[in-house]
């Protein structure tokens, strides 16, 4: 499990705890991948390793960035199956474990899904919810996508396919559609479970909807044509 942080101090220990709680599958490791050793995150996962011993600090050495921190956890994960969260709580940790049985039954990619029978979003801005649902469900009826929710990054990925794509993303959180997208065009299955979103209760979201928009847009039209020939 990758969860990129930035000075989440006040999210990480109910997230953190959360995630252990409720994952049941063994062995599990959990990355904390931090840009700098001042992060607010990284004291506060000092103290709760003791606790936790499935919980371990990774240093992102790619440049700073939510981008970077995710790529760097990707490249240190161990496991066969990689699951990418968000530290400030905002995804439901009980879905991890159905989402593990998917990609163990066959699924190299599994989306938690807000946008599909049985899940939600609550909270966050209306016009990030708006162009977000738009989005998956656009995708999912015109181009094909066996998802509903295309710009989430709560994923499962396995190392097959992270092994063979190269990571395009430049910036933002859009490689959650890329790699979806490459999973599809390349004939590996991609899946969902329902999921709910809650928006964050304290902290900063780094999200950065204007700066990153045109690279969503880029792996949009992409997707759209996923119904054409597939390759690389």
């Amino acid at each position: 499990m990758v969860i990129p942080v930035y000075n989440e101090g006040e999210n990480v220990v109910p997230t953190l705890r959360g995630v252990v709680a409720k994952t049941q599958t063994r062995p599990l490791e959990v990355l904390i991948v931090h840009d700098f050793d001042e992060d607010t995150t990284v004291p506060v996962v000092k103290q709760l390793q003791a606790e936790l011993p499935e919980v371990r600090l990774h240093k992102n050495t790619l440049g700073r960035g939510a981008l970077n921190a995710m790529k760097s956890g990707l490249r240190a994960a161990r496991a066969p199956y990689v699951l990418i969260t968000m530290g400030d709580g905002s995804d439901d940790a009980a879905d991890i474990d159905p989402m593990y049985r998917l990609a163990r039954a066959g699924a190299d990619v599994v989306a938690g899904s807000r946008y599909m029978r049985g899940g939600r979003q609550v909270g966050g801005p209306l016009l990030k919810r708006t162009m977000s649902r738009t989005a998956g469900l656009s995708l999912h009826w015109l181009g094909g996508l066996p998802i509903h929710d295309a710009t989430s990054n709560f994923r499962l990925y396995s190392k097959r396919l992270l092994n063979q794509v190269t990571i395009e993303s430049q910036g933002g959180f859009e490689l959650g559609l890329e790699l979806t997208v490459k999973a599809y065009r390349l004939g590996l299955r991609v899946a969902e479970v329902p999921t709910t979103w809650s928006d964050r209760t304290a902290g900063e979201s780094r999200f950065r909807l204007w700066q990153w928009l045109p690279r969503y847009l880029h792996w949009y039209w992409r997707g759209m044509g996923a119904r054409l020939p597939r390759g690389r």
